[in-house]
C-alpha cells in the first residue's frame, strides 16, 4: 500500500520542501511533457532506473506513455491529481498517459519506472491506480531492464507484466496541512519532529494562539481533530524508516509512540494491516 493524502499546498512527503529537484527521465519538451528513454527495437515496455536521495524530486511533468512508478528499494512518493502516494516496494502506482505528476524519494531509493506504449497496452485505468508488486513482477521488471533482450522473449515477458498488473485495495491516510498560519507552524514542527508530544495548550504560547483556537483551526482546516492529524503524520514519517529495515520498536520510539504495540495498533487502524503484512514482498 501507500499512504495517500489530500494535499493543501504543502510540500511533498518526506521533505521540508522540494529539496533537490532532478530532471525527469527522458527528454522534456517546453510544455513539461517528458519522453521516456528510447525503447529497444519492438519493445512495448521500457524500464528506466534512477537512484534518488531523500528529498530529491523529479519536478512536475507528464508523459505520452503510461507509467508504472515503483521503488525497488526505499520509499517513493508521487504527487498527482491533488494527492500524494507514499509507496514502499510492495506496491507501485500506475500513472495514465498525460497525467501531470511529480516523483520523489521519501528516503534513499532505487526508482524503477516502466513506460507503456498506449496503443499496445490493454490497461485502461484512467486515474492513478495502486497495484501490488508480486515477487514475479519484481523479477520481470529487472529482466526487462536488459536492453539486449531479443524481441521474442521480450514480448513474452511484457505480456506477463501486463497480466501481473492488478489493483490492490488501499486505505487512504489523509493529512492536509492547516491553512491557519498558527496551526500551520505547529503542523510544520510536527512534520519535522513527529515525536514531539506537546499538547495544543503547550504549543499555544509558541505560536501566539490559545490551545482552543488551535484545536478549532485543525478541525476547520484539516477535517480532523489535532490528535488524529498527529497520528497520521507520525505514520507517514514511519514509512521510509520501516521500508529501510528499521525495527518496529525503533520506529515506534522515533515517531513518538510509548510502545511498539501502540504503534502497531495505530498502523493497523489506519492502514488495515500491521506493518509486517504491509511491507511483506
Amino acid at each position: 500500500m501507500l499512504y495517500r493524502r489530500t494535499d493543501s499546498g504543502e510540500q511533498p512527503d518526506g521533505s521540508a520542501g522540494l529539496g533537490r529537484v532532478a530532471q525527469p527521465a527522458g527528454r522534456e519538451a517546453a510544455d513539461g511533457q517528458v519522453a521516456p528513454p528510447g525503447p529497444p527495437a519492438g519493445a512495448a515496455v521500457v524500464v528506466g532506473s534512477f537512484t534518488m536521495d531523500r528529498g530529491q524530486w523529479f519536478a512536475r511533468h507528464r508523459h505520452e506513455h503510461h507509467q508504472l512508478a515503483w521503488a525497488r528499494r526505499g520509499v517513493l512518493a508521487v504527487r498527482a491529481t491533488g494527492n500524494t502516494w507514499v509507496l514502499p516496494p510492495s506496491v507501485a502506482l500506475w500513472i495514465p498517459a498525460g497525467t501531470p505528476h511529480a516523483t520523489g524519494a521519501a528516503g534513499q531509493a532505487l526508482f524503477r519506472s516502466l513506460y507503456f506504449l498506449p496503443d499496445r497496452c490493454p490497461v485502461g485505468w484512467s486515474a492513478p491506480t495502486v497495484v501490488g508488486v508480486s515477487p514475479l513482477l519484481r523479477e520481470l521488471i529487472s529482466y526487462l531492464s536488459d536492453g539486449t533482450l531479443d524481441p521474442a522473449p521480450r514480448e513474452r515477458a511484457e505480456a506477463v507484466v501486463l497480466d501481473q498488473l492488478r489493483p490492490v485495495s488501499v486505505a487512504t491516510v489523509q493529512a492536509p496541512m492547516p491553512r491557519d498560519p498558527r496551526a500551520r507552524r505547529v503542523a510544520e514542527a510536527l512534520r519535522a519532529d513527529p515525536s514531539d508530544g506537546r499538547t495544543l495548550a503547550e504549543w499555544g504560547p509558541r505560536v501566539g494562539a490559545s490551545g482552543r483556537t488551535l484545536a478549532r483551526a485543525f478541525v476547520a482546516d484539516t477535517g480532523m481533530p489535532y490528535g488524529q492529524w498527529r497520528t497520521r503524520i507520525r505514520l507517514q514519517a514511519a514509512m521510509p524508516l520501516l521500508a529501510g529495515g528499521a525495527t518496529v520498536a525503533a520506529v515506534a520510539a522515533r515517531v513518538g509512540y510509548a510502545s511498539p504495540s501502540a504503534f502497531v495498533a495505530a498502523f493497523r487502524r489506519a492502514v488495515g494491516v500491521p506493518p509486517g503484512a504491509y511491507f511483506a514482498p
